[in-house]
């Protein structure tokens, strides 16, 4: 064994960096960041997420995985974006809807998060997790009459 060899590197999947031939697919990416947000490496996921997302603009699949790795990795303004380019391309997603309100929320802006947390309650009535948020979201919001 020679002492001056490189350190052994994380293979590429797991340290969210380009493979080294570079020819992935928008679909293997897509897979590989899955693999990494189940793995709980959201940041990682969300860079290669990102090359899916530039090979393949307006994927709904894709823009949802990213927005959630963005989110889980605390980059909520980017999960903002990313849930609302999703909703331009697929405006009924409910899911879409109350992602883009957890983002909406956590960057500081509850009146649109209640708006969207409805629109997601409208496009599934049956979602508990929905209508639990929806109710969250508008207790905690502030009595426009207090400040009277």
């Amino acid at each position: 064994m020679q002492d001056d060899a490189p350190p052994p590197r994380d293979p590429p999947e797991l340290d969210g960096e380009p493979s080294p031939d570079d020819s992935e697919s928008a679909y293997e990416l897509l897979q590989r960041g899955r693999a990494l947000m189940r793995q709980r490496h959201n940041a990682q996921a969300a860079v290669v997420l990102e090359r899916a997302a530039r090979l393949e603009p307006g994927r709904g699949s894709i823009l949802e995985a990213l927005g959630r790795a963005a989110f889980n990795a605390g980059h909520h303004e980017q999960a903002r974006e990313v849930f609302a380019a999703l909703l331009d391309v697929d405006p009924s997603s409910h899911y879409g809807h109350y992602a883009l309100a957890q983002s909406l929320r956590k960057v500081g802006r509850p009146s649109e998060a209640v708006t969207h947390l409805r629109l997601a309650c409208a496009l599934d009535p049956e979602s508990g997790l929905y209508r639990g948020a929806l109710a969250r979201a508008v207790a905690a919001m502030p009595d426009p009459l207090e400040d009277r």
